[in-house]
Protein backbone atom coordinates (compact mmCIF):
# COMPACT_ATOMS: atom_id res chain seq x y z
CA UNK A 1 0.00 0.00 0.00
CA UNK A 2 1.17 3.62 -0.48
CA UNK A 3 1.86 5.64 2.28
CA UNK A 4 3.05 8.97 3.01
CA UNK A 5 6.40 9.43 5.35
CA UNK A 6 9.00 11.80 5.89
CA UNK A 7 12.19 10.79 4.27
CA UNK A 8 16.36 11.69 4.72
CA UNK A 9 18.03 11.79 1.30
CA UNK A 10 21.46 12.00 2.69
CA UNK A 11 23.20 12.98 6.07
CA UNK A 12 22.58 16.15 7.10
CA UNK A 13 19.63 16.30 4.63
CA UNK A 14 15.83 17.95 5.18
CA UNK A 15 12.92 15.72 6.08
CA UNK A 16 11.02 15.13 3.26
CA UNK A 17 7.32 14.77 2.94
CA UNK A 18 6.72 12.09 0.13
CA UNK A 19 4.73 9.18 -0.72
CA UNK A 20 6.09 5.17 -0.49
CA UNK A 21 5.13 2.05 -0.33
CA UNK A 22 4.93 -0.31 2.72
CA UNK A 23 4.54 -4.08 2.19
CA UNK A 24 2.25 -6.09 4.14
CA UNK A 25 3.36 -7.20 7.51
CA UNK A 26 4.84 -10.88 7.91
CA UNK A 27 5.56 -13.01 10.15
CA UNK A 28 5.56 -11.94 13.54
CA UNK A 29 5.06 -8.38 12.09
CA UNK A 30 1.85 -5.87 12.77
CA UNK A 31 1.20 -3.16 10.30
CA UNK A 32 0.06 0.15 12.45
CA UNK A 33 -1.47 2.85 11.71
CA UNK A 34 0.55 5.74 13.34
CA UNK A 35 -1.53 8.37 14.99
CA UNK A 36 1.37 10.75 16.22
CA UNK A 37 5.54 10.15 16.89
CA UNK A 38 7.39 11.95 19.26
CA UNK A 39 10.30 14.02 17.80
CA UNK A 40 13.39 12.86 20.08
CA UNK A 41 16.98 14.18 20.26
CA UNK A 42 18.15 10.98 18.39
CA UNK A 43 16.41 11.79 15.12
CA UNK A 44 18.24 14.57 14.68
CA UNK A 45 21.68 13.27 15.73
CA UNK A 46 20.98 10.62 13.16
CA UNK A 47 20.31 12.48 10.07
CA UNK A 48 23.23 14.44 11.19
CA UNK A 49 25.56 10.49 11.15
CA UNK A 50 26.07 10.33 14.66
CA UNK A 51 23.88 6.88 14.66
CA UNK A 52 25.27 4.33 11.78
CA UNK A 53 21.53 4.57 10.15
CA UNK A 54 22.11 4.05 6.26
CA UNK A 55 20.51 6.25 4.33
CA UNK A 56 18.04 7.21 2.08
CA UNK A 57 15.58 6.78 5.09
CA UNK A 58 12.55 7.15 7.37
CA UNK A 59 12.99 7.98 10.90
CA UNK A 60 10.67 8.43 13.71
CA UNK A 61 10.74 6.04 16.84
CA UNK A 62 8.32 7.61 19.57
CA UNK A 63 4.99 6.52 17.68
CA UNK A 64 1.45 4.89 18.76
CA UNK A 65 -1.27 4.00 16.61
CA UNK A 66 -3.84 1.25 16.18
CA UNK A 67 -2.90 -1.94 14.76
CA UNK A 68 -4.58 -2.65 10.88
CA UNK A 69 -3.16 -5.67 10.05
CA UNK A 70 -1.41 -8.85 11.77
CA UNK A 71 1.04 -11.04 9.98
CA UNK A 72 1.06 -15.17 10.55
CA UNK A 73 1.40 -16.38 14.04
CA UNK A 74 0.40 -13.08 15.44
CA UNK A 75 -2.20 -13.44 18.24
CA UNK A 76 -0.88 -10.88 21.28
CA UNK A 77 -2.43 -8.18 19.60
CA UNK A 78 -5.27 -7.74 16.91
CA UNK A 79 -6.75 -5.16 14.54
CA UNK A 80 -8.08 -2.36 16.37
CA UNK A 81 -5.85 -2.62 19.54
CA UNK A 82 -4.48 0.93 20.66
CA UNK A 83 -0.19 0.52 20.81
CA UNK A 84 2.69 2.04 21.34
CA UNK A 85 5.75 0.63 19.59
CA UNK A 86 8.17 -0.53 21.88
CA UNK A 87 12.07 -1.41 21.49
CA UNK A 88 13.00 -4.49 18.67
CA UNK A 89 14.76 -7.09 20.74
CA UNK A 90 15.84 -10.58 18.82
CA UNK A 91 14.17 -12.69 22.28
CA UNK A 92 16.62 -15.00 22.44
CA UNK A 93 20.52 -13.90 23.13
CA UNK A 94 21.69 -13.72 26.87
CA UNK A 95 20.69 -10.23 27.73
CA UNK A 96 16.98 -10.86 26.13
CA UNK A 97 16.46 -14.27 28.47
CA UNK A 98 17.75 -12.33 31.22
CA UNK A 99 14.86 -9.70 31.24
CA UNK A 100 16.80 -7.20 29.73
CA UNK A 101 15.62 -6.81 26.18
CA UNK A 102 17.02 -3.11 26.13
CA UNK A 103 20.44 -3.96 26.32
CA UNK A 104 19.95 -7.09 22.75
CA UNK A 105 23.20 -8.28 21.89
CA UNK A 106 21.69 -7.38 18.58
CA UNK A 107 20.08 -4.07 19.35
CA UNK A 108 22.09 -2.63 16.92
CA UNK A 109 20.98 -4.34 13.69
CA UNK A 110 17.87 -4.35 15.32
CA UNK A 111 18.11 -0.20 15.91
CA UNK A 112 19.83 1.03 13.28
CA UNK A 113 20.66 -1.58 10.03
CA UNK A 114 17.90 -0.05 8.18
CA UNK A 115 16.45 -3.51 7.65
CA UNK A 116 14.39 -5.77 9.50
CA UNK A 117 16.67 -8.27 11.63
CA UNK A 118 15.16 -11.08 12.27
CA UNK A 119 12.49 -13.70 11.24
CA UNK A 120 12.24 -15.27 7.90
CA UNK A 121 12.37 -11.67 5.82
CA UNK A 122 15.81 -10.62 8.08
CA UNK A 123 17.51 -8.33 5.49
CA UNK A 124 14.46 -6.66 3.66
CA UNK A 125 12.89 -3.62 3.88
CA UNK A 126 9.12 -3.36 4.03
CA UNK A 127 9.58 0.32 2.97
CA UNK A 128 10.29 1.01 -0.99
CA UNK A 129 10.07 4.16 -3.21
CA UNK A 130 9.41 3.74 -6.75
CA UNK A 131 9.77 -0.01 -6.81
CA UNK A 132 13.07 0.05 -4.82
CA UNK A 133 14.28 -0.65 -1.32
CA UNK A 134 14.09 2.11 1.15
CA UNK A 135 15.47 1.88 4.33
CA UNK A 136 13.60 1.77 7.19
CA UNK A 137 12.11 0.04 10.64
CA UNK A 138 14.48 2.92 12.59
CA UNK A 139 14.42 1.28 16.29
CA UNK A 140 12.04 -0.93 14.99
CA UNK A 141 9.68 1.04 13.72
CA UNK A 142 10.63 4.38 11.46
CA UNK A 143 7.11 5.98 12.75
CA UNK A 144 7.56 9.55 11.12
CA UNK A 145 4.92 8.00 8.59
CA UNK A 146 1.32 7.38 8.09
CA UNK A 147 2.35 3.58 8.94
CA UNK A 148 4.65 1.41 10.09
CA UNK A 149 5.49 -2.27 9.91
CA UNK A 150 6.52 -3.45 13.25
CA UNK A 151 7.56 -6.70 15.47
CA UNK A 152 4.44 -7.60 17.36
CA UNK A 153 6.53 -9.02 20.49
CA UNK A 154 7.13 -4.73 20.64
CA UNK A 155 4.06 -3.35 20.70
CA UNK A 156 2.27 -2.21 24.06
CA UNK A 157 -1.35 -2.80 24.20
CA UNK A 158 -2.77 0.68 26.09
CA UNK A 159 -6.35 1.57 27.27
CA UNK A 160 -8.66 2.91 24.88
CA UNK A 161 -9.61 5.31 27.64
CA UNK A 162 -5.79 7.25 27.29
CA UNK A 163 -5.49 9.73 24.34
CA UNK A 164 -3.20 7.87 21.83
CA UNK A 165 -2.01 11.15 20.11
CA UNK A 166 0.19 11.69 23.50
CA UNK A 167 1.32 8.18 24.03
CA UNK A 168 4.46 7.84 21.83
CA UNK A 169 6.97 9.37 23.96
CA UNK A 170 6.57 6.81 26.48
CA UNK A 171 8.59 4.58 23.78
CA UNK A 172 12.00 6.28 24.16
CA UNK A 173 13.01 9.72 25.62
CA UNK A 174 9.98 9.67 29.03
CA UNK A 175 11.01 5.88 29.51
CA UNK A 176 14.44 6.71 29.13
CA UNK A 177 14.62 9.21 31.95
CA UNK A 178 11.64 7.42 34.42
CA UNK A 179 13.22 4.26 33.92
CA UNK A 180 17.07 4.89 34.43
CA UNK A 181 15.68 6.13 37.81
CA UNK A 182 12.94 3.17 38.69
CA UNK A 183 14.83 0.34 36.88
CA UNK A 184 18.75 1.01 37.01
CA UNK A 185 18.99 2.90 40.01
CA UNK A 186 16.83 2.10 41.80
CA UNK A 187 17.25 4.87 44.93
CA UNK A 188 16.79 3.90 48.50
CA UNK A 189 14.39 5.73 51.24
CA UNK A 190 16.50 8.70 51.94
CA UNK A 191 19.05 9.01 48.94
CA UNK A 192 19.43 12.43 46.86
CA UNK A 193 19.96 12.57 43.41
CA UNK A 194 20.85 14.84 40.97
CA UNK A 195 20.05 15.11 37.22
CA UNK A 196 21.63 17.71 35.23
CA UNK A 197 19.66 18.90 31.89
CA UNK A 198 16.03 19.26 32.67
CA UNK A 199 14.63 18.29 29.09
CA UNK A 200 11.86 15.82 28.59
CA UNK A 201 14.29 12.92 29.89
CA UNK A 202 15.71 14.78 32.67
CA UNK A 203 11.79 16.33 33.94
CA UNK A 204 10.94 12.20 33.20
CA UNK A 205 13.93 11.79 35.38
CA UNK A 206 12.25 13.86 37.89
CA UNK A 207 8.79 12.84 37.97
CA UNK A 208 9.96 8.97 38.17
CA UNK A 209 12.01 9.93 41.47
CA UNK A 210 9.16 11.64 43.06
CA UNK A 211 7.49 8.20 42.86
CA UNK A 212 10.24 7.09 45.00
CA UNK A 213 11.67 6.90 48.23
CA UNK A 214 14.27 9.91 47.54
CA UNK A 215 14.02 13.32 49.26
CA UNK A 216 16.28 15.45 47.66
CA UNK A 217 16.11 15.91 44.30
CA UNK A 218 18.13 18.24 42.95
CA UNK A 219 17.72 19.91 39.13
CA UNK A 220 20.03 21.54 37.52
CA UNK A 221 19.85 23.59 33.89
CA UNK A 222 21.05 26.78 32.29
CA UNK A 223 17.58 27.48 31.67
CA UNK A 224 15.87 29.26 34.49
CA UNK A 225 11.95 28.45 32.66
CA UNK A 226 13.14 24.77 32.86
CA UNK A 227 14.21 25.08 36.75
CA UNK A 228 10.90 26.56 37.35
CA UNK A 229 8.76 23.35 35.72
CA UNK A 230 11.58 20.79 37.69
CA UNK A 231 10.25 22.37 41.05
CA UNK A 232 6.79 22.02 39.80
CA UNK A 233 7.46 18.57 38.69
CA UNK A 234 9.80 17.35 41.71
CA UNK A 235 12.68 19.02 42.57
CA UNK A 236 13.13 20.12 46.22
CA UNK A 237 16.28 22.55 44.99
CA UNK A 238 17.25 23.91 41.78
CA UNK A 239 20.75 24.96 40.58
CA UNK A 240 21.51 27.08 36.85
CA UNK A 241 24.79 25.81 36.36
CA UNK A 242 25.13 28.75 33.94
CA UNK A 243 25.67 31.31 36.42
CA UNK A 244 26.62 29.08 39.49
CA UNK A 245 29.70 26.47 40.62
CA UNK A 246 27.48 22.86 40.15
CA UNK A 247 29.96 21.13 42.50
CA UNK A 248 29.69 24.46 44.62
CA UNK A 249 26.19 24.51 44.87
CA UNK A 250 25.47 21.11 45.21
CA UNK A 251 28.25 20.25 48.54
CA UNK A 252 26.01 23.58 50.18
CA UNK A 253 22.86 21.99 49.67
CA UNK A 254 23.83 18.30 50.75
CA UNK A 255 26.80 19.44 52.66
CA UNK A 256 28.85 17.03 50.49
CA UNK A 257 27.60 15.13 47.86
CA UNK A 258 24.41 13.71 45.87
CA UNK A 259 23.87 9.63 46.13
CA UNK A 260 23.28 9.45 42.16
CA UNK A 261 23.95 12.17 39.26
CA UNK A 262 22.33 11.58 35.88
CA UNK A 263 23.27 13.39 32.89
CA UNK A 264 20.65 14.33 30.45
CA UNK A 265 23.29 16.35 28.28
CA UNK A 266 25.68 13.99 26.49
CA UNK A 267 27.69 17.24 27.14
CA UNK A 268 31.45 15.83 27.63
CA UNK A 269 32.32 18.63 30.54
CA UNK A 270 29.15 18.61 31.75
CA UNK A 271 29.78 15.10 32.72
CA UNK A 272 33.29 15.13 33.85
CA UNK A 273 32.08 18.01 36.25
CA UNK A 274 28.79 16.03 37.22
CA UNK A 275 31.23 12.72 38.29
CA UNK A 276 32.65 15.15 41.08
CA UNK A 277 29.17 15.76 42.77
CA UNK A 278 29.13 11.87 43.50
CA UNK A 279 30.90 10.58 46.49
CA UNK A 280 32.18 7.17 47.90
CA UNK A 281 29.76 4.54 46.93
CA UNK A 282 27.86 6.87 44.78
CA UNK A 283 26.48 6.69 41.06
CA UNK A 284 26.94 8.31 38.06
CA UNK A 285 24.00 7.84 35.70
CA UNK A 286 24.51 8.51 31.43
CA UNK A 287 21.17 8.96 29.74
CA UNK A 288 22.27 11.93 27.37
CA UNK A 289 23.41 10.84 23.86
CA UNK A 290 27.12 12.11 23.18
CA UNK A 291 28.45 12.93 19.54
CA UNK A 292 29.52 9.52 17.84
CA UNK A 293 33.49 9.07 19.17
CA UNK A 294 33.21 11.09 22.42
CA UNK A 295 35.16 10.44 25.46
CA UNK A 296 35.51 11.65 29.17
CA UNK A 297 37.80 11.50 31.76
CA UNK A 298 37.33 10.37 35.57
CA UNK A 299 39.72 11.11 38.63
CA UNK A 300 41.19 7.39 39.17
CA UNK A 301 41.65 7.77 42.83
CA UNK A 302 38.06 8.79 43.67
CA UNK A 303 36.58 6.90 41.23
CA UNK A 304 38.37 3.91 42.78
CA UNK A 305 36.44 4.70 46.46
CA UNK A 306 33.59 3.03 45.20
CA UNK A 307 32.31 5.31 42.39
CA UNK A 308 30.25 3.75 40.06
CA UNK A 309 29.52 5.04 36.69
CA UNK A 310 26.16 3.24 34.53
CA UNK A 311 25.26 3.76 30.96
CA UNK A 312 21.46 3.34 29.93
CA UNK A 313 19.89 2.53 27.37
CA UNK A 314 16.27 3.44 26.65
CA UNK A 315 15.52 2.84 30.89
CA UNK A 316 16.17 -0.71 31.29
CA UNK A 317 14.23 -3.69 31.55
CA UNK A 318 11.23 -4.46 29.38
CA UNK A 319 8.39 -1.94 27.14
CA UNK A 320 5.78 -5.01 28.50
CA UNK A 321 6.78 -3.19 32.20
CA UNK A 322 8.09 0.16 32.34
CA UNK A 323 5.26 1.43 29.57
CA UNK A 324 2.20 0.42 30.98
CA UNK A 325 3.63 1.60 35.07
CA UNK A 326 4.13 4.92 33.06
CA UNK A 327 0.76 4.90 31.72
CA UNK A 328 -0.70 4.05 34.93
CA UNK A 329 1.20 6.75 36.91
CA UNK A 330 -0.18 9.13 34.40
CA UNK A 331 -3.91 8.00 34.27
CA UNK A 332 -3.39 8.72 38.56
CA UNK A 333 -1.49 11.81 37.78
CA UNK A 334 1.19 10.76 39.42
CA UNK A 335 3.64 11.26 36.10
CA UNK A 336 1.73 14.60 34.15
CA UNK A 337 4.47 14.23 30.70
CA UNK A 338 1.19 16.10 29.09
CA UNK A 339 2.05 19.10 30.66
CA UNK A 340 5.57 18.91 28.34
CA UNK A 341 4.23 18.45 25.03
CA UNK A 342 3.55 20.53 21.94
CA UNK A 343 1.59 18.90 18.91
CA UNK A 344 2.64 19.36 15.05
CA UNK A 345 1.55 18.62 11.78
CA UNK A 346 3.69 16.14 9.61
CA UNK A 347 4.78 18.57 7.28
CA UNK A 348 6.29 21.10 10.52
CA UNK A 349 8.62 18.32 11.46
CA UNK A 350 11.79 21.53 10.77
CA UNK A 351 10.11 23.50 13.39
CA UNK A 352 9.54 20.96 15.76
CA UNK A 353 13.69 20.37 15.81
CA UNK A 354 14.18 23.66 15.96
CA UNK A 355 11.56 24.78 18.87
CA UNK A 356 13.23 21.59 20.34
CA UNK A 357 16.68 22.60 20.19
CA UNK A 358 16.08 26.58 21.16
CA UNK A 359 14.38 25.00 24.37
CA UNK A 360 10.94 26.74 23.19
CA UNK A 361 9.37 23.45 23.66
CA UNK A 362 10.28 20.55 26.12
CA UNK A 363 8.43 17.38 24.06
CA UNK A 364 7.15 17.69 20.41
CA UNK A 365 5.10 15.40 19.12
CA UNK A 366 4.23 14.95 15.19
CA UNK A 367 0.50 14.54 15.04
CA UNK A 368 0.23 12.23 11.08
CA UNK A 369 -2.75 12.54 9.07
CA UNK A 370 -5.66 11.04 9.38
Amino acid sequence: MRIRALVVEAKDAPFELQEIEIAEPGPGEVLVRIAASGVCHTDAITRAGDMPMPFPCVLGHEGSGTVEEVGPGVTAVAPGDKVIIGWPSCGECRNCLDGQPRYCLRTGEALVSGRRFKGPLAGSSAYSRNGKPLNGHFFGQSSFATHSVALADAVVKVPNDVPLDLLGPLACGLATGAGAVLNEARPRLGDSILVVGVGAVGLAAIMAARNSGVTRILAADVHDSRLDLASEFGATHTINSRSGDLVAEVAKITGGTVDFAFDCTGVIPVIETLARTVGMLGTLVLIGGAPAGASFSLDHLTTLWGKRVVGVLGGGGRSGQLIPGLVDLHRQGRFPFDRLVEYYEMDQIEQALEDSKSGKVIKPILRMPR
